[in-house]
């Protein structure tokens, strides 16, 4: 099929799924999301207390190269079944969705610019630029309502991996970006101008 890759990287809480659900809107079954979230690794092994322990921001907290391969799967149109990931229980769970190849598929994670092999994959890459205290007032709200954290252990996490590891890989890799977006997917000016750019390359493509 050879889709058209798009990634949507940015620090935790940027807005980036913002970004991929407009696309999403869009262009409606013409894209398939993929978020570098549900690659987490499996840590079946560990207790739950152990789990809340490690460091989640860091790459080696992933599995990529199981991500790259369904990547390379979908633009070669075959059908993937995607990891599920609980954060409540900080795993992976053992329910897989099924996941059909798309013209588009957008790439989501806050590290996904960090593989060069990943990377390679992608047709546009994009980084939604949104300031540190609105990323962390943002993370505060999702973690507490949507998956179970006490508010101590959001800012813990925040001060000891979060921003560290931002600092480190995250911000650094913004240099490998086609567009930033300030504001995320509330850029309207930005978001027009990416569609756009996204029509111009399907239509000439013939996809």
């Amino acid at each position: 099929m050879n889709s058209i890759v798009i990634g949507v990287a940015g620090g935790s809480a940027s807005g980036k799924t913002t970004v991929a659900n407009r696309l999403k809107e869009e262009f409606k079954e013409d894209v398939e999301l993929i978020g570098h979230d549900n690659y987490y690794c499996a840590h079946d092994k560990l207790s739950f207390e152990e789990r809340t322990k490690l460091n989640y921001d860091h790459p080696h907290a992933f599995e990529t190269e199981f991500m790259i391969e369904h990547i390379k799967a979908l633009k070669e149109g075959r059908e993937i079944n995607r990891p599920i990931y609980d954060f409540v229980t900080h795993n992976r769970a053992k329910e897989t969705v099924l996941v059909k190849p798309a013209k588009v598929i957008i790439v989501e994670g806050f590290l996904i610019f960090e593989n060069p092999e990943l990377r390679e994959l992608m047709d546009i890459k994009i980084f939604v630029d949104t300031d540190a205290d609105i990323r962390l007032i943002r993370r505060i709200l999702r973690d507490v309502k949507e998956r179970g954290r006490s508010l101590e252990s959001v800012i813990t996490q925040y001060e000891q991996t979060v921003k560290p590891m931002h600092e480190q890989f995250v911000e650094p890799s913004k240099k490998y970006a086609d567009i930033i977006i300030p504001e995320g997917g509330h850029n309207e000016v930005a978001m027009s101008m990416l569609m756009d750019k996204m029509k111009s390359i399907l239509a000439r493509s013939g996809r």
